[in-house]
């Protein structure tokens, strides 16, 4: 059994001539969870995209569970156990929370969307709305939720909560801790909201020109003004 989950070693990627990753290197555990913070534009989106073989890999190393994910396709490394939840939500406007949730369920029987619906509540009220009907948090929830079904070991959100109320951003960030504890799937959260990311977080890293220019515990970061002056460019509320 490997002892970590996720391992990036040295990662270099990017996109056309420009690179973002320059030499990413970090490992996760299986159950952690990790938050991804630094300025706009030093590569962790991108970072989230390479791990999901959504960007071409130039050099370095991606094993997922041991195994060596560099040349394995998107719906490859989703089989494997990972789950990924875009900036951009990406649900199908047309088709009503119900349907969008069974488009995520791969071979499991329909009987498990009562998982969505237990984790975000919301949903179950509005699974005969259209997804153009829903606000942004329920939108948020719903691309979440889908994701879940397919029961992946490691959850990649990309700023689930940018552009939502704080009050849904709270719902969200309460459902993601009801979700770490009850079934012990790992995360990395990408966020600019940073505090509120710190606080769901067991353990943060800051990116810096596509590498890690800071390790350690996120409670501590959070107390780390400076630091995050630094690297972040603002400091927690």
């Amino acid at each position: 059994m490997p002892k970590s989950l996720l391992e990036l070693e040295d990662v270099v990627a990017g996109y056309g001539p420009t690179t973002v990753l320059n030499g990413l290197s970090f490992e996760m555990a299986a159950r952690e969870r990790l938050a991804m913070v630094g300025r706009n534009g030093v590569g962790k989106t991108t970072a989230l995209r390479a791990i999901m073989g959504l960007v071409p890999l130039r050099s370095g190393r991606m094993r997922f569970r041991g195994q060596d994910i560099c040349a394995l396709a998107p719906h490859q490394r989703a089989d494997l156990g990972l789950g990924y939840v875009p900036q951009t939500r990406d649900i199908f406007p047309s088709l009503t929370v119900e349907e969008n949730l069974l488009a995520g369920l791969k071979r499991r029987p329909r009987s498990a969307l009562d998982e969505a619906y237990t984790l975000f509540p919301r949903l179950a009220e509005r699974r005969r709305n259209g997804g153009a009907q829903l606000s942004g948090g329920e939108q948020q929830m719903l691309s979440v939720a889908r994701a879940l079904l397919g029961q992946p070991s490691l959850l990649l959100l990309d700023e689930p909560l940018e552009g939502l109320a704080p009050l849904i951003r709270l719902e969200l960030l309460q459902a993601f801790h009801n979700l770490s504890e009850r079934t012990g799937i790992a995360v990395v959260i990408v966020e600019q909201q940073v505090d509120e990311a710190l606080g769901y977080a067991e353990r943060a890293l800051i990116l810096d020109h596509g590498a890690v220019v800071h390790s350690g515990s996120a409670s501590a970061l959070l107390d780390d003004s400076q630091t995050l002056e630094r690297w972040v460019g603002m400091a927690v509320h």
